[in-house]
């Protein structure tokens, strides 16, 4: 069943005002918050302090209370000025921000918006003027030229406009022209206002669709499981073309053209210091010379807060691509869903008064001993002493006849040799069993042990190894005593 005409509208003008702008202006207390959001943030201060922002709020309220406008409820808020600011933030007047290394609160678009209603309702109607509506014309006539697809159209319409360019030099050269009053130039100075206020608000909603962008991109990176290189090429490409992500970023890109030149920027300054001398600027109300006089550095702080939103943004997103690591992310993830599922379980059984003890710090893992520096190779204490050779237990022979030198049985037959012995002849008399290569190691190491000579001269032995197969060995020339020699003295 389709809706009726009335549905329709009154679904639109519900979601209308779900929009924070018409949700300020209806607020309960929303002549108070207009009244301190237009004077703690003005055209030459666009961005405050939290802590300066907190200090003038509460300032104001104490003023207004003082003053007796605190007898209704529904007039000035409760609570701090902290307190009140927090709440703006929420309901998404304020924009929390950090500007080098300090928190600052900007306005957000929507509150932008919300300042300009109230102000142009403040100031009076609008007036059908000559210069609107010679706006409008000019505003259709450039649309349907630029809008017109046939060459020879346009180039009609181009010559149109020349003859009558051609027509107006033509009347000031022969001074016909007829001078325009100042009451005609108040009404053009009126709709450059008119047309100015709008720009504060299309920055910051600008600013504000490139940082929503930049959070759902992040949001969609943390979700993303696909390879990391994939995810590299994207998003990094995002983050290059963050001002193309949005309808607003594209449209601001086309006006940043028009204005992004400093040189149009100081033009446009010097032009407006001009009309403010020129005499029909007595016309104007001290506030509305001082709007006229503000457009320039609007201009200027709009577009620098734009790009600044848009270096962030891409700033954000490469750091976050950088350091995209799937698996940490979904370990982190299933860490606080256990956190979450033992939250649920615990609040089952628990009590009103009940507490949980928080964990100040993690606990340590008791590893005994690190290695302090990685020059100094020692291990950090003495080892445990070997045990006896007797008291060794092998699984079988096979093993213990690859095993080390056999030295009870080389201190034997050692002793058997008289006083003094050549290390090759002791060691082709032993048996086949301590002829192994470890135990020609074993019995120079008995040699040494008790005090061994070298000579020049070369010795020759034939070791074998127990699967039967034998090496030779070359070493000089060494002759031992069978008893340990003492040192003379």
């Amino acid at each position: 069943m389709s809706n009726t005409r009335a549905e329709v509208a009154y679904q639109r003008s519900v979601a209308a005002f779900r929009n924070p702008t018409l949700d300020l202006l209806h607020a309960r207390h929303a002549p108070f918050v207009v009244a301190v959001l237009s004077i703690v943030f003005t055209a030459d201060r666009p961005a405050v302090a939290v802590s300066d922002a907190h200090a003038e709020i509460g300032e104001a309220l104490e003023e207004l209370r003082a003053a007796g406008y605190d007898e209704d409820d529904r007039r000035l808020p409760a609570g701090t000025a902290r307190e009140i600011c927090r709440h703006w933030v929420r309901v998404g007047w304020l924009a929390p921000q950090i500007e080098d290394d300090v928190e600052v609160y900007r306005l957000s678009a929507h509150a932008v918006g919300a300042l300009d209603i109230a102000g142009r309702a403040g100031g009076g109607r609008a007036r059908v003027s000559r210069s609107r509506v010679r706006t409008l014309l000019e505003a259709v006539e450039r649309l349907a030229r630029d809008a017109e697809t046939d060459p020879e159209q346009r180039i009609a319409m181009l010559l149109a406009e020349r003859d009558a360019l051609d027509a107006e030099i033509t009347r000031l050269r022969n001074d016909e022209a007829e001078p325009i009053d100042d009451e005609q130039l108040f009404e053009e100075a009126e709709n450059v206002l008119h047309l100015a206020r709008e720009l504060p608000a299309d920055f910051s909603r600008v600013a504000e669709s490139i940082k929503a962008m930049q959070r759902d991109v992040v949001a969609d990176l943390r979700r993303d499981v696909r390879p990391t290189g994939e995810i590299l090429r994207e998003y990094l490409q995002r983050g290059r073309h963050v001002m193309q992500a949005t309808p607003e970023g594209r449209a601001f890109e086309g006006a940043l053209r028009l204005i992004g030149d400093p040189e149009h920027i100081d033009r446009l300054t010097d032009q407006l210091h001009t009309l403010l001398t020129q005499p029909f600027s007595r016309l104007m109300a001290p506030a509305q010379r001082a709007d006229l006089d503000a457009i320039g550095r609007q201009v200027e702080q709009g577009v620098q807060e734009v790009l600044t939103a848009q270096r962030r943004a891409s700033q954000v997103i490469t750091a976050q691509v950088r350091t995209h690591d799937p698996v940490r992310d979904r370990q982190v993830d299933e860490l606080l869903r256990g956190v979450m599922s033992g939250l649920q379980v615990w609040m089952q059984d628990s009590k009103a008064g009940d507490r949980v003890e928080p964990l100040h710090t993690f606990p340590v893992a008791d590893i005994g001993h690190l290695r302090q520096s990685l020059s100094d190779l020692h291990p950090p204490g003495a080892p445990a002493p070997l045990p006896a050779a007797e008291d060794v237990e092998f699984v079988d022979a096979d093993t213990r006849a690859w095993g080390g030198p056999r030295y009870a049985e080389l201190e034997a037959y050692v002793a058997t040799l008289g006083d003094r012995f050549d290390l090759a002849e002791a060691f082709e008399g032993a048996a086949d069993d301590t002829r192994r290569p470890v135990d020609l190691l074993g019995l120079l190491e008995i040699a040494h042990r008790n005090g061994m000579t070298e000579t020049g001269d070369i010795s020759i032995a034939e070791a074998r190894r127990p699967d039967g197969t034998s090496r030779r060995f070359a070493f000089g020339t060494v002759t031992a005593s069978t008893v340990k020699e003492l040192p003379h003295d």
